[in-house]
């Protein structure tokens, strides 16, 4: 599965500005998209889980963002570190891989755990993350390895926190649609969610960290 706009996207001119960073104040968190006030401009924004994961506070949100221009749309994609996005633009550098795969495997498991696949040459696990095939994760494998550093060390630190509520959709529903959209099939994104014990007691991210987590087993 080739993400379309890996295909579509266009380099941006030296001149025109880029949106490197926003802080402001989550009003909608719909898993993968967040809606951000900035003083008054409302800035949507699509995140892998593993940023949702780290905006667990109160107070003002501060995202790391790249901007993707298409012939069609100006995309941003935000994330809670700076190792996410460097990992983010890393990968979309790779044939056949476009922001929606990178964004699915930045959700399905931490940077520590890709680098770890790949320098393991862990095949299996790359297969199971959504629209990874075996002749990508074999391709991820080989070009990723010469542009991660085995020294690079840390943990994942979040720049910022912040809670918003969502209504609408019950918790499951939302968490399938979430899995939908980082590119599971319909049927096996329910089947993901209605495996997890308890779903119906769960809040919408802890049921999408709990799916993902079933993944990476």
């Amino acid at each position: 599965q080739r993400d379309s706009a890996s295909t579509s996207a266009i380099p941006l001119p030296e001149t025109q500005p880029m949106i490197g960073r926003l802080t402001g104040k989550i009003v909608s968190r719909q898993p993968p998209y967040l809606l951000i006030d900035v003083n008054g401009v409302g800035y949507e924004v699509e995140a892998p889980m593993s940023t949702f994961f780290a905006l667990n506070g109160e107070g003002p949100v501060v995202l790391l963002t790249h901007m993707v221009v298409r012939e069609d749309a100006q995309l941003l994609y935000g994330f809670s570190s700076e190792r996410e996005r460097e990992l983010f633009r890393s990968l979309i550098r790779i044939s056949g891989v476009g922001p929606r795969m990178a964004l699915a495997i930045l959700s399905g498991m931490s940077v520590e755990q890709f680098r770890a696949c790949i320098f393991n040459g862990d095949v299996a696990a790359l297969v199971k993350l959504p629209g990874v095939g075996r002749k990508t994760a074999e391709r991820l494998v080989v070009e990723m390895r010469d542009r991660l550093s085995k020294d690079d060390g840390g943990a994942v630190r979040p720049t910022g926190t912040a809670t918003a509520a969502t209504g609408g959709l019950s918790a499951r529903d939302e968490a399938i649609n979430a899995l939908v959209a980082l590119g599971y099939k319909p049927l096996e994104a329910t089947r993901m969610v209605r495996a997890i014990d308890n779903c119906d007691d769960m809040a919408t991210e802890a049921l999408i960290r709990a799916a993902l987590q079933r993944t990476v087993k």
